[in-house]
């Protein structure tokens, strides 16, 4: 389902009911804002954000300008959305960079959040941008979380610092003298985690600020615990002014009250947030996209940059040409599985286009990896003709192509109907290029 959808779906019917009228009186007004206090509060948006929020745009939706306007209804969505915006930082921010190298990342966060897989997240993402990260772990207190450090720098192809069970202070110590011997410019520190906020674990992280001073102090949250995350997220900021937060499982099925909240309770802005399991599934935090995405309307601009990183521009050249001319055909459909899947999954990607989420809500748009192979067999099954037509597959082919390739005749429909919502899909994309939206391949 994602993060969101819940109340993107709360917020949509309350304007759809808007829609219909000509003008807006006070009352309308007043009566939706109190719908979509209901829906933040349901959303587990933390109480004191809810208020104000509401507040600030009942305040600019009860004016003249806005009751007499031509379209009042779209005029009051506008204001959400920049109320929204609003809450959640009024720009992206990015990773500060040191004048001298390296920079020092300190990552913390309660055990579970997700602390030790977003240090190597944040290093793929830091590596495409041309930096040379190393991990440091420093979570000394559990030996496996040293372990699983290591296995996550395998993973993500980057060099991790470990000195075993000592000090933290020694190893980040030692862990600069070996970044500047191998030219390594990023340092991001793996601090200990606790299940709860204790005083040691403070002391042990203000610790590191105090003699290091580190360039970025990250706290790492767990999207799903709504207002725990919050409160998390005020204590860590209390004892250690923090420089931005991460937020992970942002896939999950959460509310989303936690990214609606952190911003406004303790002034940190999020800068990244976690999108899924993989290593790559990491996103810069931007407010104003957030927002479109709550509102339904779309995120256009994450899923160009999603596809960009996927395809090199011969590839996005010769797709470009087959989504206008629309020849996408079941053997491109088997060679972009691989493509697709890098940009995440197709219920994220459909979410992110203005107008179809809503249309193809409820139906399943996921690539399941253990359905590929079946998928393979389906389409290797089927002439050469079938492949470019998918439309000449009647009932005696399905039979034919179903026993060639060992699966059932509801194995082929369901192929095709996939086939089909895809194809819906890129033509949409193509369409956005058409009327002006730069292509996304």
């Amino acid at each position: 389902m994602g993060a969101f959808s819940g109340l993107s779906d709360r917020l949509s019917h309350i304007f759809s009911k808007l829609r219909d009228k000509g003008k807006l009186s006070e009352l309308e007004v007043k009566q939706a804002m109190r719908e979509v206090r209901l829906a933040l509060l349901e959303a587990d948006v933390n109480f004191s954000v809810v208020k104000q929020f509401v507040n600030n745009v009942s305040q600019k939706a009860v004016g003249d300008d806005i009751l007499k306007g031509l379209n009042p209804t779209q005029q009051v969505i506008k204001l959400v959305n920049e109320e929204l915006i609003s809450i959640m930082g009024t720009s992206h921010s990015k990773i500060e960079i040191a004048d001298k190298p390296p920079t020092i990342i300190l990552m913390c966060g309660l055990q579970g959040s997700g602390k030790t897989t977003m240090c190597g997240k944040l290093a793929v993402m830091l590596r495409k941008q041309g930096k040379k990260p190393m991990l440091v772990a420093c979570d000394i207190y559990r030996p496996a979380a040293i372990k699983q450090l290591q296995v996550v720098g395998k993973n993500a192809n980057v060099p991790v610092f470990e000195m075993g069970q000592i000090q933290p202070n020694k190893i980040v110590r030692e862990a600069i003298k070996e970044a500047e011997k191998n030219c390594n410019d990023v340092l991001i520190v793996d601090t200990a985690g606790r299940l709860h906020i204790d005083e040691t674990l403070m002391d042990e992280i203000a610790g590191l600020k105090r003699e290091f001073n580190p360039t970025e102090i990250l706290l790492v949250v767990d999207s799903m615990t709504g207002q725990d995350a919050v409160n998390v997220a005020q204590k860590f900021n209390e004892v250690m002014d923090v420089t931005g937060v991460v937020l992970t499982k942002l896939d999950g099925d959460t509310r989303g009250g936690a990214a609606l909240s952190i911003r406004a309770v303790t002034g940190k802005p999020i800068k990244f947030c976690g999108t899924g399991e993989k290593l790559s599934d990491i996103e810069v935090f931007y407010p104003d996209r957030m927002a479109s995405r709550i509102l339904g309307m779309g995120d256009v601009l994450t899923l160009i940059e999603k596809a960009q990183s996927a395809y090199s521009e011969e590839e996005a050249k010769e797709m470009q040409k087959k989504f206008k001319e629309n020849s996408f055909t079941l053997d491109d459909y088997l060679m972009q599985f691989d493509k697709m899947k890098s940009m995440g999954n197709m219920q994220q990607m459909v979410s992110m286009i203005p107008g179809l989420a809503g249309k193809l809500k409820g139906q399943d748009l996921e690539i399941d990896e253990q359905k590929m192979a079946r998928t393979k067999a389906i389409i290797l099954s089927m002439t050469a003709k079938e492949r470019k037509n998918p439309d000449l597959i009647k009932s005696s082919q399905k039979k034919r192509i179903a026993a060639g390739s060992g699966t059932s005749i509801q194995d082929v429909n369901s192929l095709l109907k996939q086939f089909a919502q895809t194809k819906e899909l890129m033509n949409k994309m193509a369409g956005m290029g058409k009327r002006g939206f730069k292509m996304p391949f």
